[in-house]
Formats: C-alpha cells, sequence, structure tokens
C-alpha cells in the first residue's frame, strides 16, 4: 500500500490519456466533496446568520487571493519555467524570487487589511448589527492566511504541472476541502465558529504541503532570495503580463463583494441562500465553459500566432455553438428540477424547505445566465489569444459596475410594485414566503452577465468576422430541444409522483432523475431527427480516438 502511494507520488505522467483521467477523477472527487462541504454547512446552520458570515467572511481574503496571488498563477508561471525546465538551478532561483517577493508582498498587505478589517466588514456587510460585525472581522482575520497558503501553493503547482507530477497536483483541491470539512465536524464543536475559519486555513495548509514532495523530487530547493538586476526583467514581465487579468478577476470579486453587502440588509440567511445557489450553478459553469474556453485556448493562440484569421474565427464559431448545445439544455433541466436539486443535496437538518424553495428560485435566476456566462469565458481566451487584454478587461469591468447598480434598482421595484413581486413570485413559485426580494440580486447578476455577452459579442464580430450567421440553424436547433426536454421533464415529474415517496430525499431523487432522463431522450430524438451536427460531431467523436494534444488545466481561481 505504501509502496503503491510512493510510486504514485513519484510517476511522471507523460500519457496525455492517463493524466487526462486521473485529473478527471480528481476533479469528481472534489466536487463531490464540495457538495458534501455546503450539504453539511446547510444542514448544520440553515439559511441562517451563522452561514452568511461564513459566506461573508470569504470576501475580502478571496479579493486578496484575485488581486495578488493571481499574479503568480500558473498560467503565468508555466511557460516561464517550460522554458527551464532542463536548468533546475533558473528554476529554483526564479522561483525561490518569485516566493519570497510575494510572502513579502502578501506580510505587508495582510498586515493593512488585520488592521482595518472593522472599517472593511462594514463595507462588506453593513447590514450587520454590531456583534455580528464584530464576529465578521474575526473570521475574515482568520482566513487571511489562505490567500498566502493558496498563492504558495500556486508557485509549488506549477512545479507538478512542468514535471508532470499530476497525482500531486490532483489532491490538492480535494484536501482542501477535507480541511473545510474537517472544521466543520470536529472544530467547530470546540472552538465554535472560529472552527469554521480554521478549517479553511487547515485546507489552504493542505493545499501546499501535499504538493511539495513533487520540489524534492525534482531537487528543486526553494530559499529565502529577493530579485537583483536581470531578475528583475523577469519579475516585471510576470506583473505586466498579469495585471490585465488581475483586473479582470478583482471586478468579479467586486461585483460578489457588492451583492454580499446589498444581501446583508435582507435579513439573516439572505447570504447563505445566494452562495449556495451560485455554488450549484458553478457546477454546469465548470463542466463546460471552463472547460472549452481552456481547451480552446492553446487551439486560439496558435491560429492567431500564425495570421489564419479565417481558421480562428471558424474555430470560435464552432466552439461556441457547441457550448450553447450542452447549455441550453442544461439550463433547461436545472430550472424544472431546481426544487429536487436543492433539497436532495442541501435538504437535511436545519435547511428548511422555505430555504429549499428560495434557494432553488435563486438557482433558476442565476441559470438563465449560464448561456452568457460560458460564452463570455470563451470570448474573453479568444481576445487574450489575439493579445488584445483591454476589450476584455474594460467591458468586464464596466459589466461588475452595471451590476452592483441594477441590484438595487431592481430592489427598489420589486418594493414598490406588488405586481411586480406577484409576478416573479408566482412565476418562480415562491408565492406567501417571506424573504423573496433577495431573489431581485441574482436577477441582477444575471441581467449583467447577458448584457455582457451581447457588448462582447458585437465587438468580437466587429474586430474578428462573423459569428451568429453562420450559427443560427444550430442554436435555433439547440433551443427546440431545450424546449422539449424542459416541458418533457416538467410533465415526467407529474407522471412520476405516484412511483417514488417525494417526501423522502431518496424519493426525490429518484423522482428527478427519472423524469429528466426522459426529457433527454426527448431532446434527443428531437435532435436526430433534425440531423443536429453537434450531436453528430459527439457521436463521431466517441468513435475515435481523441487526437493527441497538449494537456491544458485551469486555474485554482477558475476552479
Amino acid at each position: 500500500m505504501v509502496s503503491a502511494l510512493t510510486s504514485l507520488v513519484q510517476r511522471r505522467w507523460s500519457g496525455l490519456h492517463q493524466a487526462a483521467f486521473l485529473l478527471a477523477i480528481s476533479s469528481l472527487a472534489s466536487q463531490v466533496l464540495a457538495l458534501l462541504r455546503d450539504r453539511l454547512l446547510a444542514s448544520t446552520f440553515g439559511a441562517g446568520r451563522t452561514l452568511d458570515l461564513y459566506y461573508a467572511a470569504f470576501r475580502v481574503p478571496d479579493l486578496v487571493y484575485v488581486t495578488i496571488a493571481s499574479f503568480v498563477s500558473v498560467t503565468i508561471l508555466i511557460p516561464i519555467l517550460t522554458r527551464l525546465v532542463n536548468k533546475k538551478e533558473e528554476s529554483a532561483k526564479l522561483l525561490s524570487e518569485v516566493s519570497t517577493l510575494f510572502v513579502c508582498v502578501m506580510i505587508v498587505v495582510s498586515g493593512f487589511l488585520w488592521m482595518f478589517m472593522p472599517t472593511l466588514a462594514h463595507l462588506i456587510a453593513p447590514g450587520f448589527v454590531q456583534e455580528d460585525t464584530a464576529t465578521l472581522v474575526l473570521l475574515s482575520r482568520l482566513m487571511l492566511l489562505s490567500p498566502l497558503l493558496l498563492g504558495l501553493s500556486n508557485i509549488v503547482g506549477s512545479v507538478t504541472q512542468v514535471y508532470r507530477r499530476f497525482f500531486l497536483y490532483a489532491l490538492a483541491p480535494i484536501f482542501y476541502n477535507l480541511g473545510i470539512i474537517l472544521g466543520i465536524l470536529f472544530l467547530y464543536p470546540l472552538f465554535g465558529v472560529s472552527g469554521l475559519a480554521m478549517g479553511v486555513v487547515i485546507g489552504a495548509i493542505s493545499h501546499v504541503l501535499v504538493q511539495l514532495p513533487a520540489l524534492s523530487a525534482e531537487r528543486i530547493r526553494l530559499s529565502w532570495r529577493f530579485p537583483r538586476g536581470r531578475s528583475w526583467e523577469k519579475i516585471r514581465t510576470i506583473i505586466t503580463i498579469s495585471i490585465p487579468r488581475t483586473i479582470t478577476l478583482a471586478a468579479h470579486q467586486l461585483a460578489l463583494a457588492g451583492l454580499f453587502a446589498l444581501a446583508s440588509f435582507l435579513g439573516a440567511g439572505a447570504i447563505a441562500i445566494f452562495n449556495l445557489a451560485w455554488n450549484l450553478q458553478s457546477v454546469p459553469l465548470s463542466l463546460f465553459g471552463v472547460s472549452y474556453s481552456v481547451a480552446a485556448f492553446p487551439t486560439l493562440s496558435r491560429l492567431a500566432a500564425k495570421g489564419e484569421r479565417d481558421n480562428f474565427i471558424l474555430y470560435i464559431r464552432n466552439t461556441t455553438r457547441h457550448l450553447i448545445f450542452w447549455s441550453l439544455p442544461t439550463a433547461a433541466l436545472v430550472i424544472v428540477l431546481r426544487a429536487h436539486l436543492v433539497r436532495v443535496i442541501y435538504g437535511a437538518g436545519e435547511f428548511d424547505w422555505v430555504a429549499t424553495r428560495l434557494t432553488a428560485a435563486a438557482l433558476a435566476l442565476f441559470v438563465i445566465s449560464l448561456v452568457a456566462q460560458n460564452i463570455v469565458l470563451l470570448f474573453v481566451r479568444g481576445y487574450y489569444a489575439v493579445g488584445k487584454t483591454r476589450t476584455p478587461l474594460i467591458v468586464n469591468s464596466l459589466s461588475s459596475l452595471g451590476i452592483i447598480a441594477v441590484a438595487p434598482l431592481l430592489l427598489s421595484l420589486f418594493r414598490s410594485s406588488p405586481s411586480f413581486a406577484r409576478f416573479v413570485e408566482h412565476l418562480l413559485r415562491v408565492d406567501s414566503l417571506t424573504g423573496t426580494e433577495l431573489l431581485m440580486i441574482p436577477l441582477a447578476f444575471s441581467i449583467g452577465l447577458i448584457v455582457n455577452l451581447c457588448v462582447l459579442w458585437v465587438l468580437f464580430e466587429r474586430s474578428q468576422g462573423p459569428l451568429l450567421r453562420p450559427i443560427v440553424k444550430s442554436v435555433f436547433q439547440s433551443f427546440l430541444s431545450a424546449l422539449l426536454i424542459g416541458v418533457t421533464t416538467y410533465y415526467a415529474l407529474s407522471a412520476y409522483v405516484g412511483f417514488f415517496n417525494v417526501h423522502t430525499a431518496s424519493g426525490l431523487f429518484g423522482q428527478g432523475l427519472f423524469a429528466g432522463v426522459t426529457g433527454i431522450l426527448a431532446g434527443v430524438s428531437l435532435l436526430i431527427l433534425m440531423d443536429n451536427e453537434e450531436l453528430r460531431d459527439m457521436v463521431m467523436s466517441a468513435r475515435q480516438k481523441i487526437a493527441r494534444r497538449r494537456l491544458v488545466l485551469p486555474d485554482p481561481e477558475e476552479l
């Protein structure tokens, strides 16, 4: 057992398919643990103030992570380390200088934030009472250790990827979630709410430690070393490349912070419901948007570098239609099965039926922009491939500001217009529930992302070439299939209700599973009748061997 584990740790995964399979298993395990983590949180605390405090405490550390730790992202470091793959001493020198500079900056920034956290806490959650704000300050201060640790893990992770020690890289997110689960199960009973933050820190420590054997295996020794002389040129290059991406990520985090601040005025549980729905909608976003955009990026970069503009726009166009092909039916299924998904995943302990219905409604509002979210990720990569980082930076930043501006306007409309409020509540089946005004926050997010997509789409067509016209047929077929899947699943739920005890989690799961499969079969049948190109491509790809290509991994912040 020990020798087998040692072999896995020391092994270099040179085969594409072996490495891809390993990472797929790791990603699935990490997703399962993340859902288990959220289920434990929801069942232990319910949609109440404790969970609000826990999620709100992530805002400042997450902002620090994407603004500072993203400068040492694997996306930036891997190309540089690849050129030094046979020069271990130079690699160690560069990593030591980057690590030293990063740690120094993080210590200064974290110290500054630690002192001003009481002020920042009022900005993060201005609707909290004084006692809750004090707890938020404590949790946020404890969690300030996580961006430092995860940033160091990024640096070590670049080594695990360059030298193909994928087993260690695959373990990191699993150990991170295990640390958080440890905090929920064991540290919270001992230390109260502070134990939750301790679990996050333990998870971040584990994220780093599990990858350290890669350094010793490659005989790369990190030391305390400040950049000197020509080393600053490489540091400046790293910073220059990172700036547009960092600002874009920071704008996204600021938008979330603004929505959290607004939710803090909407009563206990509003932030928790928002975050739980957000985490669920992030699953299909990772499966489709992140996967396709990351996989397409190397090819897009190569085509752009060779000046093959027609092939570049063709590749974007084909990837776009496949994203729509997957995203529209998924959105339809999630909207129809939203209550089943939320109840099966979160519905235990203190997470009651009211919280289930509100979370399900918020999930539906997030998912209406799933297509937009997925395609925006692709367009951003496309702009990066052609070297135009300014456009997505400006559009995404303005979109983030727009989301923050639209949310209070929708909230005001919801409160001042009873007819609008009744329409929304009836449409989402949350009539007679209190706290439905919080649904305006995910609605504002989706509106902002849809507008973001429209602007990026128009600008992309002007600069690169036509996108929509050649894929109108595919989009129309995907829409009809999604519509049929949604309608069929909706009526199948009623047809199967007599076969399952819907008052139990297993009964709800069975009813939702059979209804969903029935809907999917109906949608696939329609696609076959329409001779859908995307379905033919999928079948053909399943029959043929996957062409050998370089393995590209998403960054931790993208996951």
